[in-house]
């Protein structure tokens, strides 16, 4: 039980460097000017704008800035995305390593490391969704980096789809190695995309880029990482669990 306890201390100090980022974004941050436009009048919203609103021009009417609270979504945002390659990734790896060897653990741990990635896709939508409606008015846009993404999560729902619709093992196990290295390789081209295909998805890392802004980033990318691998590793001592319960049962029926 030594690696489930591991796990739950993961998820927990994970869950506060988190916590502690999000609320440095609202109370330690600064808010980015992602850039300005000039009505004739002045307008509602119901999204609150940042404090210091660009005055206009005397004669150009007025000026409004992206709500602030679309980058504060950003904090969170931004670092479950990243989780998300990175242990998508992770799935290839083991997959590609299943694939040269033929050994089942290799398959194992490219499967659960693949339903972590779902778990940190979802919720990376799910903010997505929140941060294009605030900051762009609409649920969704069919713009590269969403629509990358979104490819990307039907693979990985696919994924799924393929290991349950077939019985034999080790067939099973080579078809969806392949079909996780496959997936993974749009991790770094939606990651990319925005900045060889112009956007309007923002550039998030840029040179210059305030101190009170970054660090919550690095904090956030650090504690959700930390709660990958504590899902990762709670999943992997069931998977063991669940074998030796197995192996139990036939020894008894024998």
């Amino acid at each position: 039980m030594k690696q489930l306890r591991t796990a739950i201390v993961l998820v927990a100090i994970g869950g506060l460097l988190t916590t502690a980022a999000f609320l440095m974004a609202f109370f330690t941050a600064e808010v980015q000017q992602f850039g300005t436009v000039t009505l004739e009048q002045e307008v509602d919203t119901v999204f609150p704008v940042a404090p210091d609103q660009f005055q206009p021009p005397a004669g150009e009417g007025i000026a409004y800035v992206r709500p602030w609270f679309s980058q504060k979504i950003f904090y969170f945002h931004v670092p479950v995305a990243e989780a998300s390659f990175l242990v998508l990734i992770i799935s290839a790896v083991f997959a590609i390593r299943f694939l040269t060897s033929k050994r089942a653990e290799f398959d194992t741990k490219s499967r659960i490391a693949m339903e972590t990635a779902l778990v940190f896709v979802v919720l990376t939508m799910i903010t997505g969704v929140l941060w294009t409606r605030a900051s762009w008015g609409v649920w969704w846009e069919w713009e590269p980096r969403l629509t990358t993404y979104f490819i990307m999560m039907l693979m990985m729902i696919a994924y799924f789809v393929l290991r349950n619709s077939i019985e034999e093992e080790e067939r099973r196990a080579t078809y969806a190695a392949v079909f996780a290295v496959v997936a993974a390789i749009n991790a770094p081209i939606s990651f990319m995309i925005t900045r060889v295909i112009p956007s309007n998805h923002p550039v998030v890392f840029q040179p210059g880029m305030a101190s009170s802004n970054l660090l919550p980033f690095i904090i956030g990318q650090i504690g959700m990482l930390m709660i990958g691998y504590g899902i990762y590793t709670a999943r992997m001592t069931e998977e063991r669990l669940r074998e030796r319960v197995e192996i139990a049962k036939e020894a008894l029926e024998g």
